[in-house]
Order: structure tokens, then C-alpha cells, then sequence
């Protein structure tokens, strides 16, 4: 038997846009449904087909092949390729809408066989405020939590509304015949389970409030507005589900001295121009502790000095970033009369001109150098 053409199957034109073929599926699917022509083999072979022609039309590529050699198409062997139920409602289920039944779109809409879904918890936030030290080494931070948890001695037991599916079932007469839809169970919210035993002071959810102290373990790295996740430590779900989680939003507290630029910290400087001309070591603040470092003599302001993998830890696990101290030679702003004697004295020294020679780089130079080496 030949294979009957897929824009008659589904009643639209070579012309039909991606809404309108959806459209006639859905109209075709909804006809020839096995839930709504039970035990009518043909109209299952029709519900087949319909399925197979929308998989070809509703992709683009496909499509286009099937226009050019209809059902001789490369790759079909001349007789296309067989479609059991399953892979029908597995793949084009989601056009008819999931209804949040836990079974398939098709079985909610046209009233098939359906499960309970297990519920879940809430989610629950919190902000943690992390200092530079702690996420450039990672730190495990105790904190309280006030969680929603089952209280003791609440037992549960087969909703008696739904009979445990979760779903409660209507049906409505239509000129097409019965129609069966199907809801979320109104008593246990679609779990499937309701509280048998409770003490009491506590509500119809079987959950009370209690403050936990939960360990949490912040790994090198973070950054601010960095949102972390542990799985289960968020609120408990009526009816024995599953526990949301928790949700920790790093907030990065400003150092005093280093400032963060990616995985790199930056420190600023300021060194007397006596320093710069003789040079000097001196202490620079550093995550873990101080380090001293060596001005050469004759130092330029503006010049950039790099401690490597004095940075931040990257968080994938990329190495570390660098420390970035930049020079900034301090003028001073109010001089005594010997002081400005002595400058007065040195303003006509040779080696007091500036003349920079080609190693003296400028600040475009420098920062082309300074993004080259990351």
C-alpha cells in the first residue's frame, strides 16, 4: 500500500507556515487519539501517520527534502520509517501542553493513566559576606538556618480523594463524545499522600519550623554575587518529597588595601621621590600576610610590578591570578624653607631633567603590556 501524502494527511497546503501545520496536527491528533477511539485500529493507523507527517513538515530541513523527492527522500529507503506510541508521545507530546500530572501530556489531556508526582520543597536564600582572605583560601562557614522540616511523630498515608495518583478526573460530554480531563488532587496537591497521625500544634502540612546549624564549605575563588547551591537543605516537602535546596549569594567585603580586578589583585603604591631616585624595599599587604619587595633606584611613577600566583585562586580551577602593585611617586604638597632651599638647589642638576629614553614606557604601552601578559 502506498504511503498517502503528508500535507493531505494533515489537510494543509505546501504554503502552511510552522503555527498552521502545528495546528493541523493537533486537530488530526485530537481525532483519530487512541483514548478517544479505543480498540478502532485504524484510527490508530491515522493517529501513527499523522505523527510521522508532522515529524517530517514541522522540520525544516526534512521538509524541504520531502518536497523535492516526496517519500523517496534520502536517507527513507523509499518507505519512511515506523512510529510506535511511544516514540509519538515521547517526542511530540509538549505541543498538546504538559498539565503537570506527572504522566505524559497526552494521558492528562485525554485522560489516560496517571501517577502521582512527588512534591518538592521550597528553596530557601541566604547571603553570606565573605572577607578577601577567606575566598582567596576557601572557608568552611557555620551558620544558622531556620528550615520548614517534618515534625516528629507525623505519619502518612494513601490520599483517599485521588487513590494515591495524585490527579482527580472529570468528565465532560462533548458533541465528540466523552472527554476526560484531568487536575491536580485538590486534597494532597497532586503527592498522592496525606497526613495520617499528627501531634498537635502542628498544621495540615506536617512541617514545623526549626533552626539548623548547617555546615558550609566555600570553595577558593568566589566572587561577589556568586550564587552557590547545596542540594537538600533548603525546606522539607509535605508528604515525604524531596527537600529544596539552600541558595548562598556570596557579597564580597571590600578590602582596605587590595583591590580585586578578576583573579588579579591590585595594590596601590605611593613611594617619596627619594625613594624612587635611590631606591628602597618595602612591605606591600598581600593575601596571607605582608611581602617585602625592591624599588630599583631611578623607579618611574606609573610603573607596574607583578608578584606571580599572588593573586586569587581561579574557582575552574585555572591557576591563580597575580598581585598588580602600581608606583605612584608622592609629591609632596607643602615644603619648609630648608626643604625648598635644597629642591631649589637640585632644579638645575642635569640629572634632574627629564629625559626618558626608549625603555621608559608610556601608560598606553604599559597597559598593552600589562593585558599581553594575562
Amino acid at each position: 500500500m502506498s504511503k498517502r501524502d503528508f500535507y493531505e494527511i494533515l489537510a494543509i497546503s505546501k504554503s502552511a507556515t510552522p503555527e498552521e501545520i502545528k495546528k493541523a496536527y493537533r486537530k488530526t491528533a485530537i481525532q483519530f487519539h487512541p483514548d478517544k477511539n479505543p480498540g478502532n485500529k485504524e484510527a490508530e493507523e491515522k493517529f501513527k501517520e499523522a505523527a510521522e507527517a508532522y515529524e517530517v513538515l514541522s522540520d525544516p530541513d526534512k521538509k524541504a527534502q520531502y518536497d523535492r523527492f516526496g517519500h523517496n527522500r534520502p536517507g527513507m529507503g523509499g518507505q519512511g520509517h515506523h512510529m510506535n506510541m511511544d516514540d509519538i508521545f515521547s517526542q511530540f507530546g509538549d505541543i498538546f501542553g504538559n498539565t503537570g500530572g506527572g504522566g505524559s501530556p497526552f494521558e492528562s489531556f485525554f485522560g489516560g493513566s496517571s501517577r502521582s508526582t512527588q512534591r518538592r520543597g521550597s528553596n530557601l536564600r541566604i547571603k553570606l559576606k565573605l572577607t578577601l582572605d577567606e575566598i582567596a583560601n576557601g572557608v568552611e562557614k557555620k551558620i544558622k538556618v531556620n528550615r520548614l522540616i517534618r515534625a516528629e511523630g507525623v505519619t502518612f498515608k494513601t490520599c483517599t480523594t485521588c487513590q494515591g495518583n495524585g490527579q482527580v478526573r472529570k468528565v465532560v460530554n462533548t458533541m465528540l463524545g466523552q472527554m476526560v480531563s484531568a487536575s491536580t488532587c485538590p486534597a494532597c496537591q497532586g503527592s498522592g499522600q496525606i497526613i495520617d497521625k499528627r501531634p498537635s500544634g502542628v498544621d495540615g502540612s506536617g512541617l514545623v519550623s526549626k533552626e539548623d546549624l548547617i555546615s558550609i564549605k566555600i570553595p577558593a575563588g568566589v566572587s561577589d554575587g556568586m550564587q552557590l547551591s547545596m542540594g537538600g537543605k533548603g525546606n522539607e516537602a509535605p508528604g515525604g518529597g524531596v527537600p529544596g535546596d539552600l541558595l548562598i549569594l556570596i557579597e564580597e567585603q571590600e578590602d582596605k588595601d587590595l583591590k580585586r580586578d578578576g583573579n588579579n589583585l591590585v595594590y596601590d603604591l605611593h613611594i617619596n621621590f627619594v625613594d624612587a631616585a635611590l631606591g628602597t624595599n618595602v612591605e606591600v599587604p598581600s593575601v596571607g600576610g605582608k611581602v617585602r619587595i625592591k624599588i630599583d633606584p631611578g623607579t618611574q611613577g606609573g610603573k607596574i610590578l607583578r608578584l606571580r600566583g599572588k593573586g586569587l585562586k581561579d574557582i575552574n580551577g585555572y591557576g591563580s591570578g597575580d598581585q598588580l602593585i602600581y608606583i605612584n611617586v608622592w609629591t609632596p604638597k607643602k615644603l619648609s624653607s630648608e626643604e625648598k632651599a635644597t629642591l631649589e638647589h637640585l632644579r638645575q642638576s642635569p640629572n634632574f631633567q627629564p629625559h626618558p629614553d626608549s625603555s621608559e614606557k608610556g601608560f598606553f604601552e604599559r597597559m598593552k603590556e600589562y593585558f599581553s601578559q594575562e
